[in-house]
């Protein structure tokens, strides 16, 4: 008699827990949320930009002590674990979030990413994915790091697909969201998938994918593609 199929064997110890870390590029640094740094910059960011959180489980916000207290509770939590995103002149312009951190199935998701429209579609949104992205499997040791979005967030679901996650499905009524239905959009990425990844991130990220106003020659999805 056969045996029963089963999957290869892996190295079963542990990914190791995020940490307080800034990740240096070439447009910014993500860094571990600090409120007293990061929390005015972020606000004058994100003020008056509600459609921003209609896909988010909070916000938008009242007003600055509203949005200062929301960030507090998040500094202090382990998972999710924030990252704030900020540009060369050490101002932070966007959030990001390690979370639903399996350390033992060495499988972690980024999320929570909120992005200020300042911060869209610039080389430091890109890069700042690329960082964590890189964090995530070679520092950290995950073999799996995931996307998960709301299935009507046409938005985040391009994004995902031009940053070289897969799409793995829908998971029908998978929360309650403000009150509303939520089926969620899995994506990922596995260890196996980075060094192609990583290789496509780095051709874009390069000085000369750039014009002299800092306007990309060739984009992330046609590299990942080509690849």
């Amino acid at each position: 008699m056969q045996p029963d199929p089963v999957g290869p064997p892996v190295d079963a110890s542990p990914a190791r827990q995020p940490a307080t870390i800034a990740l240096k590029g070439r447009f910014g640094t993500v860094e571990r949320l600090d409120v007293p740094r990061h929390g005015e910059s972020l606000w004058q960011a994100l003020e008056g930009h509600d459609r921003l959180w209609t896909y988010m489980f909070h916000g938008p916000f009242a007003d600055r002590a509203a949005f200062a207290a929301w960030l507090v509770e998040r500094q202090v939590l382990a998972d999710p674990f924030y990252y704030a995103i900020v540009d060369r002149s050490g101002r932070a312009s966007g959030l990001a979030a390690l979370m639903s951190i399996r350390p033992d199935m060495r499988v972690i998701e980024i999320g929570h990413i909120v992005l200020a429209p300042a911060l869209q579609r610039t080389g430091l949104a890109t890069e700042a994915q690329f960082l964590l992205a890189r964090y995530a499997f070679e520092t950290l040791g995950y073999r799996r790091y995931e996307w998960k979005c709301d299935a009507l967030n046409s938005r985040s679901r391009r994004a995902a697909l031009r940053l070289g996650f897969a799409f793995e499905g829908i998971f029908r009524n998978h929360m309650i969201v403000k009150g509303r239905s939520r089926d969620t959009a899995w994506f990922a990425m596995t260890d196996g998938d980075w060094p192609a990844r990583k290789a496509t991130f780095e051709r874009w990220l390069a000085p000369d994918n750039f014009d002299a106003e800092g306007r990309q020659r060739i984009g992330l999805r046609t590299f990942n593609d080509a690849g």
